[in-house]
Order: C-alpha cells, then sequence, then structure tokens
C-alpha cells in the first residue's frame, strides 16, 4: 500500500508540473503576438541604419568662397581700331599698319572672390535632378601692351620716307560674374556627387587704345628725329566699355556633403568661357556652406 500510494503521488505532481508548463507557454506566445514588429527583432536595427538617405528634395541657398586664375588671349583684339583709326592714310593703304602682329599675346592673373548660390533639388531614389544659380564677386582679368616700329628706305606713294611706330594695349576687368546650370547628380550616403552645365554672363571693364607714330621726311628715313607737327603723325584713340555685359558658358563637378538636418558642405571647381572682344576663361575652386529646406 505504501508503494501504490508514492506512485500516484508521483503521477499527480507530473500532470501539475505539465500542466503548468503548457499555461506559461500559451501566456508567452500571447505576450509576444502582441508586442509591434520591431526590426531589432528582426535583426534588423544595423541594416536599417546602414541604408539611411539624406532628401536633398526641395530649395537650398548658401554662401561660397572661391579662388582662381582668368586667361585672357588679346592678340588681334585692337586690329580694327587700328584700322578705324587709320582709314584712308598712306601708311594705311601702303604699309597696312592695322595688321601688324603686335603680339599682345596671353595673360593670365589670380585673385579670390566670394558670393553665394540659391537652387532647387528633384529626387527620383538616388538620381538627383535641378536647377541652380551661382553668383561670385571678385577682381579677375588681366591685361597686355606691345609695340613695334619699322622705318622704310624707299618712298611710299606719297613720295616721302617713313618711321612708323604702333602701340596697342588691352585690358579687361570682371567684377561680376554669375552663372544658370543645370545640375544632375547621384545620392551615396551622405555626399552628393555632381556636375553642372549651363550660362555665364558676367560685368567687366575693358579698355583698347592704339597710338601710332609716323615720322617723315623727303630727303631721308627720319630715324631717331624727333616727332614735330611739321614732320609727324601721331593720332591715338582710345575705347572704353564700362559695366559692358559678357556671356558664355559654364562647366563644372562638385560634391554636397549632408552635415546635420538640411545644413551641407560644398566643394566645387567651374569653368566659365566668355565669348567677347577678348577671349576669356575663368577657373576657380570653390567652398560653401549651404542649408536646404
Amino acid at each position: 500500500m505504501i508503494i501504490a500510494k508514492s506512485v500516484f503521488d508521483g503521477s499527480v505532481a507530473m500532470r501539475r508540473l505539465l500542466l503548468a508548463a503548457a499555461i506559461f507557454g500559451t501566456v508567452s506566445g500571447a505576450q509576444a503576438a502582441d508586442m509591434p514588429d520591431l526590426p531589432v527583432l528582426r535583426g534588423g536595427f544595423t541594416d536599417g541604419l546602414s541604408t539611411a538617405k539624406v532628401n536633398w528634395q526641395g530649395y537650398y541657398i548658401g554662401g561660397q568662397a572661391g579662388y582662381g586664375s582668368s586667361d585672357e588671349n588679346f592678340n588681334g583684339t585692337n586690329q580694327s581700331l587700328t584700322a578705324a583709326m587709320l582709314a584712308n592714310t598712306v601708311i594705311e593703304n601702303d604699309l597696312a599698319v592695322s595688321r601688324w602682329g603686335l603680339n599682345l599675346g596671353k595673360s593670365s592673373a589670380r585673385s579670390s572672390g566670394y558670393g553665394g548660390f540659391a537652387g532647387y533639388n528633384s529626387q527620383w531614389d538616388d538620381v538627383v535632378i535641378g536647377v541652380e544659380a551661382s553668383y561670385l564677386h571678385g577682381s579677375f582679368g588681366g591685361s597686355s601692351s606691345a609695340s613695334e616700329e619699322r622705318f622704310f628706305t624707299t618712298p611710299l606713294s606719297d613720295g616721302l620716307y617713313h618711321d612708323v611706330k604702333s602701340s596697342s594695349s588691352d585690358s579687361i576687368a570682371i567684377s561680376d560674374m554669375a552663372t544658370f546650370r543645370g545640375r544632375a547628380a547621384y545620392a551615396y550616403s551622405s555626399f552628393l556627387p555632381y556636375v553642372f552645365g549651363g550660362l555665364a554672363l558676367a560685368n567687366a571693364d575693358i579698355t583698347h587704345s592704339v597710338t601710332v607714330v609716323d615720322k617723315y621726311s623727303a630727303v631721308a628715313p627720319p630715324v631717331g628725329a624727333a616727332c614735330t607737327p611739321a614732320n609727324c603723325f601721331n593720332p591715338s584713340l582710345t575705347q572704353i566699355q564700362h559695366n559692358h555685359l559678357l556671356y558664355g558658358y559654364t562647366a563644372g563637378l562638385g560634391v554636397d556633403v549632408n552635415l546635420i538636418g538640411g545644413l551641407f558642405l560644398r566643394a566645387e571647381w567651374e569653368y566659365i568661357r566668355f565669348t567677347s572682344s577678348i577671349d576669356t576663361s575663368v577657373n576657380t575652386v570653390r567652398a560653401g556652406l549651404g542649408y536646404k529646406f
């Protein structure tokens, strides 16, 4: 009887233990079903952080500073001015002084500037397309001068000997530049590398100046003689254009880097070419700080 009772008590204890385990399992399953479907429960929290994207969509504005060089080609720039000044003269008709190659050559100068930019981005997944206006104020430009003297041992069509010196000088000063661009970019994490191209405008002061000294004599080439009203023709002409509008094109590349919120840092290279009476190109590197709304 004692043995039978012990077996019976053991069976009852086992059934109670199984019943408790079943109840605990049921409660745990219900609690798990009621909890929200968080990424951390699926092991996706790290993945969610690594694939986070910056939203570049919208309007933005910023300030910038730049440093670069302006390159000018002055060759041939004063030919028409000299031709107009010497029209119907013996030395132009016989010697074509306006077409002398004075070799004004090329000039290069470096300068810094500051300004701002504003634009709008449209974003499709990782591709960003936008439009932008950029402005830079500085002191870009250059100048050049040259002269050439020729004397002739035979008389010209007027029966006189001539000693002719032609001088020419040019300068351009660009104070303000604005570019209107289309941008194409690719968003990668916090970086937005981009390329752009568009229209460029500038405000410039341009000066063209030409001078000719023609000394003549009836008996011999007047080399070294003083220029007096009796034996010298000394015309000069200066053409000045203030606040002259230049136009051309621009192209370049850069990268925007998101810092926090809508704040971003910019690094950029821009090439501008102006097609005017003086062939001018400007290369600048720029750094800026902007904010996207």
